[in-house]
């Protein structure tokens, strides 16, 4: 079979497009067939040796896939061969083929595109950990999203919309904040254009906002941090700036607030129950119109090197997917 190989630490342009062993699904394990693969922020970092995890060269990233079931393990019952599924598999979606435990399978809602599946998962799933799990957020209270024509941006949107949230977009251009108020944006903000934290004053009245949805750091963390009421939350989802951002801790003691991390992968592995719950939520609001993934950009196999590239230039506007058997 063809998968994207990494075989040394380096840039998009280094990944390499070759033929390798059709992989065999060990005990509880599954082979799919890759229809679609989501392309994320962690699978520019990983092929850099910038992410959490380092795995051993030579690998194949991707991190979600969507597909049809070829082969099943030892003491397999579902998903069986035939069946249509989501997965979260860490890596290896860049691939014809990839193996992945039969547990990190979801059933393939009927009607549902593969290539919108493979947009879901990471997104959705990261952006139900920091709103509903790790911040809470309720209806009626007012989330700013920094970052948030982004794919984990727009999925933030659409959830806190689906709590009932007032929800502030806030990116880099009005071409992606129409996107936004597309996906159901309330109130939109130009953070190239207008400033931060007067405008979202403006725009609370003086009161701040509940929570802060940050998957860019850099420049604009200190200024939302500022713009938090009372009893304010800020999830830390990402720094898509590059920069890693140092917050004054007094700032924090000021407005009685909280700053949580969200780290789905580890969450999704060691709360595996709460993970499916939320899935399921996430399913079921897809099912009824409340979630709509937006795809961007779709790439051959071949080009996986130039989505990584687009996507860590800023260039995507939601999700962009790799479709193999294209």
């Amino acid at each position: 079979m063809r998968a994207i190989q990494c075989v040394e630490w380096g840039p998009p342009e280094a990944l390499q497009l070759q033929d390798v062993p059709t992989p065999e699904p060990g005990p509880g394990d599954v082979r799919v067939r890759v229809l679609a693969a989501g392309v994320n922020f962690p699978d520019v970092l990983i092929v850099q040796k910038k992410y959490q995890r380092q795995p051993p060269l030579p690998f194949t990233p991707g991190i979600e896939f969507a597909g049809e079931v070829e082969a099943v393990g030892e003491g397999v019952q579902r998903p069986r061969v035939g069946d249509r599924v989501v997965a979260y598999s860490g890596l290896g979606a860049f691939a014809e083929q990839a193996v992945v435990p039969a547990a990190q399978c979801m059933p393939l809602p009927p009607g549902v595109e593969p290539a919108l599946a493979a947009a879901f998962t990471l997104v959705y799933a990261t952006s139900w950990h920091a709103l509903r799990d790790r911040v809470a957020l309720q209806a009626g209270e007012t989330l700013l999203v920094l970052g948030a024509a982004g794919g984990v941006g727009l999925a933030a949107v659409e959830i806190a919309k689906a709590i009932g949230a007032r929800v502030i977009a806030a990116a880099g251009s009005d071409e992606k904040l129409a996107i936004c108020r597309e996906h159901g944006a309330d109130e939109l903000l130009n953070y190239e254009k207008e400033d931060l934290r007067g405008r979202l004053k403006a725009l609370t009245q003086g009161k701040g906002v509940d929570v802060v949805y940050d998957a860019v750091g850099g420049r604009f963390a200190e200024p939302a941090v500022r713009a938090m009421g009372w009893r304010g939350r800020y999830a830390v989802v990402g720094f898509a700036a590059g920069e890693i951002p140092s917050i004054p801790l007094n700032l924090l003691l000021l407005k009685g607030s909280s700053l949580v991390g969200v780290f789905m992968g580890e969450w999704a592995q060691r709360e595996p129950k709460a993970f499916g719950a939320g899935m399921a939520e996430l399913m079921r609001w897809m099912a009824e119109g409340k979630l709509r993934p937006h795809i961007h950009r779709r790439y051959p196999l071949a080009e996986a090197p130039q989505a990584l590239r687009d996507l860590a230039e800023r260039r995507a506007v939601g999700k962009l997917v790799i479709e193999p058997t294209r």
